[in-house]
């Protein structure tokens, strides 16, 4: 089995392993073979846009070799369709890196969900590492750096929630993006319809519908609530960041945009806006430099040169050449 080229591959030739994860669309397994891959199944497969799944497995090809390895090291990316007597039945993809990870006290494995950082650590969940305010403040730029390139590539993201990002603070502060179907290409339908996660959709979105903007807004919400460790926090809603996230200068960019997020729809700040707010980098207007005086000039000085023939006047003049 391959999928190093994005070609299809049969549904026949896949080695199912155990379940891993079940949603609304439909079901995930582990493959076996090369790669630690999963492969997602639908529901309705009758229901998939074959197109559009090729187009994101396409865009994932087309990029140079560094960036291929920051969308894996990033996403949860479809590497290659799946079918079945030409059918897509679903689509290969790499598990998330061992470190967004936890293990309860049982020994079961979950996966370190957004949900972890969004609410007051919890006794069942003490394994869960709890990020230090600088920690916490390096996922939000995470974020805000993820779906800014996403957006800067045409694509829309579409569904956000804290259920589809993880997160982890080894080695360093970062984030991970599941269900990456639901991405599109901009001017492109979606692999399947518009799915939106109750408390995280966008309340002035056409009804069904993901957009650039629509994107900002959630994006604005995921990066609030992380700041605040409020799951329900919304703009609109007074900015209350935790202790020591962010500095004066940052909190005042940050609460500017959370403002703004609330505004009409095809308002909302872009992801650059807050990659520079979080930064503490927030645009300086420039004002143009006055032009300096000219030094006042003894005329007298002219006049003593011009005689002596050693300056050029409007041009002409100077040694053998009448003024």
């Amino acid at each position: 089995m391959t999928f190093h080229n994005g070609a299809d591959l049969p549904y026949s030739g896949l080695k199912l392993l155990s379940k891993t994860g079940d949603g609304g669309q439909g079901e995930v397994h582990a493959v076996g073979g090369p790669g630690d891959l999963l492969y997602k199944s639908y529901r309705e497969p009758h229901k998939v846009d074959g197109s559009s799944l090729a187009a994101l497995v396409a865009y994932r090809q087309a990029l140079a070799a560094a960036d291929r390895d920051r969308l894996d090291a990033e996403t949860a990316w479809p590497l290659c369709r799946v079918l079945d007597a030409g059918t897509v039945t679903g689509f290969l993809m790499r598990r998330a890196p061992a470190t967004t990870n936890w293990r309860t006290p049982r020994g079961d494995t979950k996966l370190i969900e957004l949900s972890y950082l969004l609410r007051e650590p919890k006794a069942a969940w003490q394994a869960v590492p709890q990020p230090e305010p600088d920690a916490r403040l390096g996922i939000a730029v995470a974020l805000a750096g993820l779906f800014g390139r996403l957006h800067a590539a045409g694509l829309v993201v579409g569904d956000l929630s804290q259920a589809n990002v993880l997160w982890t603070l080894t080695p360093e502060p970062a984030v991970f993006l599941l269900d990456c179907d639901g991405i599109r290409l901009v001017g492109r339908p979606a692999v399947l319809d518009q799915a939106d996660t109750p408390d995280w959709h966008d309340p002035l979105a056409p009804a069904g519908t993901a957009t650039v903007d629509s994107d900002r807004y959630k994006a604005s919400l995921m990066i609030g609530r992380v700041l605040m460790r409020d799951p329900y926090a919304h703009p609109g809603r007074p900015m209350a960041p935790l202790p020591g996230v962010l500095d004066d200068r940052r909190e005042a960019a940050v609460r500017s945009l959370w403002a703004r997020a609330a505004g009409p729809y095809g308002s909302r700040p872009d992801l650059g806006q807050w990659q520079t707010a979080l930064a503490g980098r927030e645009t300086i207007k420039l004002i143009a430099a006055a032009p300096a005086p000219r030094p006042a000039v003894d005329r007298s000085m002219f006049d003593t040169a011009r005689q002596r023939g050693t300056i050029q006047l409007n041009g002409r003049g100077g040694p053998g050449q009448p003024a």
